[in-house]
Formats: structure tokens, C-alpha cells, sequence
């Protein structure tokens, strides 16, 4: 008999055609009364699938006595209590490396974006504007200092990409690294204040809410760019509003927020903002890759081997 799984949120077709060939899926995306779905399939879910947005709540954890593997189709744990799934005995993997330049690249694409304004560009062609007169000049990329919060896998991928635009490269982490040529700030203040853009590429969760807040927006600057694409937990979301439509900040590239998919309205209206609705890694060949990886760490799991991938 087919091990029972639970499907929180849509995958690739083909993925989800080789879950069903090992699982019974249940699909919460598909239900109207979703407390109600899972009250009724509870007793025997072995294991659940879900992204690292959508996560799983404690209570629903504790509502699936059977459970034994969470999958995450990504690389962020702060949606999913990982204490208490240790506390179970419950495995949760992710699916690391394989995303990793698709996010690197939104990053660098979100900063050419931004300082060379070319979403407002696009804009201005399509309402006929340029007839009327020209665009204000916008800002170069290369040369510009790149301050890094967080160098993990994604930070350190951004940071090579962007030798190849001559920036000067810092970074701010829990620790230096000897293993890099970039030089460490010690707090993200100092490092925005040493900055032309700041990329955060920090883990979400509580350990890094609101780290980019009122202070460090102020010193990043009139003429500084913030880059986002981790967690929107990480911004303090009000502080950077006010600071952009003060003209405290010079702009924004964001592809994610702190209550997705409710952007804040004011940004909508603002050119000097690009918006992306939390898609770095949305691309065929790295979502079929994760889907791969999800797919290998429950096959470890149900073999009774380690999964390639796990975090717990």
C-alpha cells in the first residue's frame, strides 16, 4: 500500500505525476475547508511536501501522529517549528545548491534593474512617453560597492557574479570567513553605511527579524539600492517604505515581503522600486531539480536510508 502524503502547495506536472506513481497524495492546495481536509486524512499521513514559504504550523504537525518526514521544495526552515520536528523524531529536508544560481542571478538582475531603471524604461516606452521628452539619468552598476548580509551558498554566488562588474565586495555575517577575498563589517549598519547596494541574502526566522530596520536604511542612503531576495521577514517592511517615500533610500529590488502575496499598495506606485512576486528560483530547469531532490529525499526516507539533503 502506498504511503499517504500530503501536498500543501503545487508542484511541477511531471513532479507530481511521480509523486502520485509512489504516494496517495492529498492535495490541501485543492481543498475548499482545508482544517477540515486534514482533520479527515490526520490519522494516516506519513509524510508532507511543502515550500519554504508555506512551511507547516505546529498545530498542524501535532494534528499527524504518523508523520515522519516534512520535504521542503526549497532551502528556508523558518516556516516549519524545526525544534519541535526534532522533538518528534520527525526528518525535514530541503533542497540546497540546486537553486542557488537562479537566486544569484534574480539578485544581480533585481540590481541592474534597479540602478539603471530599466522596468521604469520599459514603462515610459509602452506610455508613449518618450515622445514627450527623455528619462533622468539613471545610475551605473559597475564599480559600485556591494555590501552582502548573510554569505552563505547564495551570497557567495551573488559576490562572484558581481567581480565580473568590478564591484568592491563586502559582507556582514555571525562570523568572518577565512576562506574569502571580501572584506568583513561587523554589523549591517557599518556595512550599509560602505555600501552602494545591499543584498540580503540571510536565512528568514526569528534570529534575523527586522535586521535590516530604520537605522540601517538610513545609512545605506538618498543614493543607496536595497536588494532583497531571502526572506521579507528580514526588512523591518515599514521602516523601508517610509524610507523610500521619504527619499531617505534611492530605491528597491524585491522579490519578496513580509505578508506574501500582499505587497504594500504604496509600492506599487513608486519607479523607483522593481517588484518580483517571490519567483528567484522560478525557473523549468531549478524547479524540476527541486522537485528531483524532494523526490529522492522521501525515497531515502521510506528505503530506511539517510536523505541525501536533510536539516534534521
Amino acid at each position: 500500500m502506498k504511503p499517504d502524503l500530503l501536498l500543501i502547495e503545487p508542484m511541477m506536472a511531471s513532479i507530481e505525476a511521480r509523486l502520485d506513481e509512489a504516494f496517495q497524495v492529498h492535495r490541501l492546495y485543492q481543498a475548499q475547508d482545508k482544517a477540515g481536509f486534514v482533520a479527515a486524512i490526520a490519522p494516516v499521513i506519513r509524510a508532507v511536501v511543502t515550500g519554504g514559504g508555506s512551511g507547516i504550523s505546529r498545530e498542524t504537525v501535532d494534528l499527524l501522529p504518523q508523520l515522519g518526514i516534512i520535504a521542503i521544495n526549497g532551502i528556508g526552515t523558518d516556516a516549519v517549528d524545526l525544534d519541535h520536528a526534532r522533538s518528534r523524531g520527525i526528518r525535514v529536508t530541503t533542497t540546497p545548491d540546486v537553486l542557488t544560481d537562479d537566486v544569484a542571478d534574480m539578485a544581480i538582475g533585481l540590481m541592474i534593474t534597479s540602478l539603471r531603471q530599466i522596468a521604469t524604461g520599459d514603462r515610459f516606452v509602452r506610455a508613449g512617453k518618450w515622445l514627450g521628452g527623455k528619462l533622468p539619468l539613471a545610475r551605473r552598476v559597475s564599480g559600485k560597492r556591494l555590501g552582502i548580509i548573510g554569505l552563505g551558498r547564495i551570497g557567495r554566488a551573488v559576490a562572484r557574479r558581481a567581480e565580473a562588474f568590478g564591484m568592491s565586495i563586502a559582507y556582514t555575517d555571525l562570523r568572518a570567513f577565512d576562506d574569502v577575498p571580501y572584506r568583513f563589517e561587523p554589523t549591517p549598519q557599518a556595512l550599509a553605511a560602505a555600501s552602494d547596494v545591499l543584498l540580503i541574502a540571510a536565512a528568514g526566522g526569528p534570529q534575523s527579524r527586522g535586521l535590516v530596520n530604520e537605522a540601517v536604511l538610513n545609512a545605506l542612503g538618498p543614493d543607496g539600492t536595497l536588494v532583497n531576495i531571502a526572506r521579507g521577514s528580514v526588512v523591518d517592511e515599514p521602516a523601508l517604505v517610509a524610507a523610500l517615500a521619504e527619499g531617505r533610500l534611492g530605491g528597491a529590488g524585491l522579490d519578496v515581503f513580509a505578508d506574501e502575496p500582499r505587497v504594500p499598495e504604496v509600492l506599487w506606485r513608486m519607479d523607483n522600486v522593481v517588484l518580483q512576486p517571490h519567483r528567484a528560483s522560478a525557473t523549468v530547469e531549478t524547479r524540476f531539480a527541486m522537485g528531483e531532490l524532494v523526490l529522492a529525499n522521501l525515497a531515502a526516507y521510506f528505503a530506511g536510508r539517510e536523505p541525501p539533503t536533510a536539516v534534521v
